[in-house]
């Protein structure tokens, strides 16, 4: 019997040994976090939440066009756009177009419920070299994300979030 315990306490050592370096890289977002988030996602919602109120908007109309794409090698971009853009003709227009876009890129990691990107290339200039993050849940073939907070141009420096549901692309 006491032979029987001790092969049982090695065998729980060996699956406790095994098991804590796999708990500790989901936790700390490793491959399978990475796994599986990757791939693209086309943009089902995007509302955008004010931190002075709690005011929420839909800047991009309620059909918002785009997609998120984080790839194996650990580059993600995000490409949005308001439904029904137009070429723009005049100045005002440009503006107004500027208005309708957010896109960004850079190297990602995910740590957890969480990705952060390291921005190299974005629609808004103040983005570069700076590190943004999005937690996220995954529920099925959907994706929904919290943006962190950050000052909005558009809308006079006020402290803005988005929150966004992505379908799996396929």
């Amino acid at each position: 019997m006491l032979r029987r315990l001790r092969g049982f306490g090695v065998i729980a050592a060996l699956a406790i040994g095994l098991a804590v370096p796999q708990a500790v890289a989901n936790a700390q977002g490793g491959a399978d976090a990475r796994a599986r988030i990757a791939g693209s996602w086309r943009v089902v919602s995007y509302e955008l939440e004010f931190q002075d109120g709690g005011e929420r908007r839909f800047p991009l109309g309620a059909h918002p066009n785009g997609y998120l794409v984080f790839g194996s090698d650990g580059r993600m971009m995000a490409y949005l756009e308001a439904d029904a853009r137009k070429a723009p003709q005049t100045d005002e227009e440009r503006s107004a177009a500027y208005r309708t876009l957010i896109a960004y890129t850079g190297k990602y990691r995910v740590q957890g419920d969480k990705w952060i990107t390291k921005i190299d290339g974005a629609w808004n200039v103040e983005w570069l070299g700076t590190d943004q993050e999005r937690s996220f849940t995954l529920s099925g073939d959907r994706l929904n994300v919290i943006a962190q907070w950050n000052r909005n141009a558009l809308y006079g420096g006020r402290m803005t979030r988005g929150h966004l549901t992505f379908k799996r692309d396929k």
